[in-house]
């Protein structure tokens, strides 16, 4: 019986710390449009747990997460269901060229992120990624990945928002498929961006 009872006592915290390894296992949510979920496929090919896999975001671009109650915070609550809320969100600031975005508009996503996630968790933020020099992104426009980048870097040097500034996401020439997203090598270099950002 005692050797019973040792042998329970060292297997006690190896169960433990399996436990706390589920719990932040998909802990970390994301919102953004089709780059996001380009840096999510990468990140769970190359063996990230802590964010959520891709999940449908194609296309939701800022003016997508400005409501609250919109389609794409739907989707972001089916995920919450599935997983708990989450102890922290990435938030991507993602454009089409003819919309763009404005600082108001940041400011209502992480909002936003706030009221859809656990109490207090930890909101981080970076924008679309960038390309080499010369090379453009139909979709976003030339300017709209500088501006996305810019855009998060002010967010997360105004104490009033209380972000963190993930770093700036990079994509080669040879790492884009379509002129904007990520081809397969392009998704694991994405992958491992996220995963020195934020494990």
């Amino acid at each position: 019986m005692s050797l019973l009872l040792a042998v329970n006592a060292l297997l006690l915290p190896a169960n433990a710390s399996a436990a706390t390894a589920a719990v932040q296992s998909q802990s970390m949510g994301f919102i953004g449009c089709s780059m996001a979920e380009n840096v999510a496929q990468g990140y769970v090919a190359v063996g990230g747990t802590r964010m959520w896999g891709p999940y449908g975001t194609g296309g939701l671009v800022v003016q997508s997460w400005t409501n609250p109650s919109s389609s794409a915070w739907q989707k972001f609550d089916q995920q919450a269901s599935r997983f708990g809320k989450p102890t922290a969100v990435w938030v991507q600031i993602c454009v089409f060229a003819r919309n763009g975005a404005t600082y108001d508009e940041v400011k209502k996503l992480i909002a936003n992120a706030r009221q859809h996630a656990a109490a207090g968790a930890a909101i981080f933020i970076s924008g679309q990624p960038l390309y080499d020099a010369g090379h453009t992104c139909s979709l976003a426009g030339a300017n709209g990945p500088r501006l996305t980048d810019n855009l998060a870097r002010q967010a997360a040097a105004d104490s009033t928002q209380k972000v963190t500034y993930a770093g700036a996401f990079r994509l080669k020439s040879n790492e884009v498929a379509d002129g904007c997203h990520a081809n397969a090598a392009g998704q694991q270099s994405l992958g491992r961006q996220a995963l020195s950002f934020w494990g």
